[in-house]
């Protein structure tokens, strides 16, 4: 079988990533599905298994010299696939929590990274019929029954002063993030689902910043690192630190930071270490 040119391997992840997407929108409309708990407490359901095996079928039948990791398979250690140079990363289903709590913010999460950075990036919102994606260098573009666009970060009119939206999510507590950012600022909270589809609001400028705080794995954050990236925007750890891919035995992410405009000084904004006491006044 013919190697697949970029262009061709960001197609083939777009069909996986929307026939999933397909799938998992009719268990989510009857409600015949059945929910798991993991060994990290964590929800998993049947609808991430047979989404699993559908972009797992397809990429494997197209790709078959690609590794895939993803967070319903057996991963095995790092010194099993610290030889991939380019391998799938995908979340069948970004967002149980919202799918089990029917708040319909959930989407497929598909990435191919390359020498353990992700140079593509697919991420498809069911019940919007709304595909987010890019690839290195290309540029980030969003999909759905009303528009096909290129995407962009907000840019600030005043770096130094505007008003910064942050998406936060529905299960976290608004004060575990507020209590981390410069009083001297003045922010509007839009509160979310999905961790990939706060990264994709930040890609398409309705958000500015996303502090995810919790367990996340690798998969989580591939396919938005690139749509974010391409976007214009970026995605750190906590610290400011890059994250890794494939590089540590452990695929769980740090807590970490995902931003729009980079003419904003956003170590300025968001201090992790330091909780403020919430006022009583």
């Amino acid at each position: 079988m013919p190697n697949l040119s970029d262009d061709q391997l960001l197609e083939l992840a777009k069909k996986a990533a929307v026939k999933a997407g397909k799938i998992i929108l009719d268990i989510y409309e009857t409600g015949n599905f059945q929910s798991y708990e993991k060994k990290d407490e964590s929800p998993v359901t049947s609808a991430d298994y047979k989404a699993n095996e559908v972009i797992m079928e397809m990429l494997q039948a197209e790709t078959p010299d690609i590794p895939i990791m993803s967070e319903e398979s057996q991963n095995g250690l790092l010194a099993d696939r610290a030889h991939w140079q380019r391998y799938w990363l995908i979340d069948p289903i970004d967002g149980t929590q919202e799918f089990i709590a029917r708040s319909g913010d959930f989407a497929v999460n598909i990435a191919l990274v390359e020498n353990n950075k992700p140079i593509m990036g697919i991420i498809y919102w069911p019940p919007g019929e709304t595909l987010y994606y890019a690839s290195k260098g290309n540029g980030a573009f969003k999909s759905c029954p009303i528009e096909d666009k290129q995407i962009h970060v907000r840019e600030f009119e005043n770096p130094q002063d505007d008003v910064v939206m942050i998406a936060i999510s529905r299960r976290q507590s608004r004060e575990k993030i507020m209590c981390r950012m410069n009083e001297s600022r003045t922010y509007q909270t839009l509160p979310l689902g999905s961790c990939s589809l706060k990264a994709c609001y930040i890609a398409e400028g309705k958000a500015d910043l996303f502090l995810r705080m919790g367990v996340t794995g690798e998969w989580d954050t591939g396919a938005s690192q690139c749509i974010v990236e391409e976007a214009g925007g970026n995605i750190l750890d906590a610290h400011f630190v890059p994250l890794t891919y494939n590089e540590r035995n452990t695929t769980e992410n740090p807590d970490f930071l995902v931003m729009g405009d980079p003419k904003v000084n956003w170590q300025n904004i968001v201090d992790y270490d330091l909780v403020r006491e919430k006022s009583h006044n």
